[in-house]
């Protein structure tokens, strides 16, 4: 079976800096996919960036220019590298991962989630 965790969530205050992580472990054969979504207080899922196997990225428009994804196979990790922070990116952010756990299929498997608070 496959394990997503996240780590890295915290406290911040407005205008700093914080880096997630996201490890995948377990019966592992390739990933096709990992992405991270945030879902703030009342406010639905949003998708905040995914990367693929092939390194092609995508980021939210409130996020643009502001967080950071990147891959490190080696470690079936992502990370979410989060600058400039405002207090509407507060938010549980998860993590999922599209895994090849044999040739044929593929799953989506998430992670529990970690809290980022942006506030004075």
């Amino acid at each position: 079976q496959v394990q997503v965790v996240e780590s890295g969530g915290g406290l911040v205050q407005p205008g700093g800096s914080l880096r997630l992580s996201c490890a995948a472990s377990g019966s592992i054969f390739r990933i096709i996919a990992m992405r991270w979504y945030r879902q703030a207080p009342g406010k639905e899922r949003e998708l905040v960036a995914s990367i693929t196997g092939g390194a092609s990225i995508n980021y939210a428009d409130s996020v643009k220019g502001r967080f950071t994804i990147s891959r490190d196979n080696a470690k079936n990790t992502v990370y979410l590298q989060m600058n400039t922070l405002k207090p509407e990116d507060t938010a549980v952010y998860s993590c999922n991962a599209d895994v090849y756990s044999n040739g044929t299929y593929w799953n989506r498997y998430w992670g529990q989630g970690t809290q980022v608070t942006v506030s004075l």
